[in-house]
């Protein structure tokens, strides 16, 4: 079962954290559309939560377990599918680009949710996970303090290189890496590659 009940209980809580971070928020969603598709291509947002990526991004649908988070987003006019990253609730070959955003760390299996990704995209589409490194100061931060956090507590947390093993054993190419939320980079830059930052996002392409 995902791990959706802090989401049920605190989604006014989450929603706080974009308010109280308008910085890091900003150049998360900055480093995400560097690797987004054109604006014409079909998207899907797995763990989709209230739409704080979505709307931005320009993305339409979304896959979310968490009842309370699906209504915040719907009432933006996101089309929101109840359903976890593991089995997705569509046919094969349906969409350009899917993005998992700070999802991979609640669901129960990470390598089955790319599979699902993969299932869905069309070939030549590719995927976007976005993820706090867990060897960056800021994963280390939130692994140490996960027990004080009403939605960490039971999260697992992941390294760059251990999400492109995952991808790849998908069947995903890895294509593109971005990073950024680096200490002491008061212009919250993005920069490319990893190992440095502690927001990175994976592109990665269904191959044909």
């Amino acid at each position: 079962m995902p791990n959706i009940e802090a989401f049920e209980k605190y989604s006014d809580a989450y929603d706080d954290w974009f308010e109280k971070n308008p910085e890091a928020y900003a150049v998360e969603l900055k480093a995400v559309r560097q690797l987004l598709p054109s604006v014409e291509a079909k998207g899907l947002e797995v763990g989709i939560g209230s739409g704080k990526f979505a709307v931005p991004l320009g993305i339409k649908v979304g896959v979310e377990p968490s009842i309370r988070m699906a209504s915040k987003a719907e009432k933006l006019g996101l089309e929101v599918y109840p359903g976890v990253a593991e089995e997705l609730p569509f046919p094969a070959d349906q969409f350009d680009f899917v993005l998992m955003v700070t999802t991979i760390c609640f669901v129960d299996d990470v390598v089955k949710s790319f599979q699902e990704a993969f299932r869905v995209l069309v070939p030549g589409g590719c995927i976007l996970v976005g993820f706090v490194d867990m060897e960056s100061e800021l994963g280390q931060k939130y692994l140490q303090n996960r027990h004080k956090s009403r939605f960490y507590q039971q999260a697992t947390f992941f390294s760059t290189q251990q999400v492109l093993d995952h991808l790849k054993t998908a069947n995903f190419e890895v294509a593109e890496i971005k990073q950024t939320l680096i200490p002491e980079d008061t212009e919250k830059t993005v920069f490319d590659g990893f190992g440095q930052g502690a927001f990175v996002v994976v592109k990665a392409k269904k191959e044909t």
